[in-house]
């Protein structure tokens, strides 16, 4: 029997109701690369998608948001975070370059120091997990596209960028966290 999205949500919020921590994200990481490797989910919710960002579903008990990520264009993310919230990135089509940073001096916004802490590759059907307020960069080329979890809507709170030309962090709260 296939895995589709409604099977997907249902065990993501079977999962992080089981375990508000570290073992319920990575449950929903394993989750979301199964559902990554369903053809027919690929098809309806990332392939067939117009460009842009795309909320295929936000739980109402819990908050998480699952969303389809449709990029055209190559872009590259500044250093941020998710603030109070988790994300998973499951990559769909292309690859994404992830980079991991570790904040060295400051806390919150104003002067922030980072560094570079890992840095690696997403390709199709591989997901990765990023903790509440993990510093994290993107870049992926034309035509990426990719499903992200966020154990919140974004758009409601507040976010941290990074700016590494004035080692600066500046808080954010739009949609996006644009161009670096």
């Amino acid at each position: 029997m296939p895995y589709d999205l409604d099977a997907f949500c249902h065990d993501c919020r079977d999962a992080l109701k089981a375990d508000t921590g570290p073992g319920g994200r990575e449950a929903v990481r394993r989750n979301l690369e199964r559902l990554l490797a369903e053809k027919s989910f690929l098809d309806q919710h990332v392939l067939a998608m117009e460009p842009g960002r795309h909320t295929l579903y936000e739980d109402p008990e819990l908050g998480f948001v699952v969303l389809s990520h449709v990029n055209t264009k190559a872009s590259k993310s500044p250093p941020h975070d998710h603030g109070a919230s988790w994300a998973v990135y499951g990559q769909a089509t292309e690859h994404t370059d992830m980079t991991e940073w570790r904040r060295t001096t400051g806390d919150g916004p104003g002067p922030a120091e980072i560094e570079v802490a890992r840095q690696y590759r997403l390709d199709p059907g591989h997901a990765g997990t990023y903790d509440i307020r993990a510093i994290h960069s993107i870049d992926y080329p034309d035509g990426a596209r990719f499903v992200r979890v966020t154990g919140t809507d974004l758009d409601r709170v507040p976010r941290l960028k990074f700016n590494l030309k004035t080692h600066e962090a500046e808080v954010i709260e739009s949609v996006t966290t644009g161009p670096g």
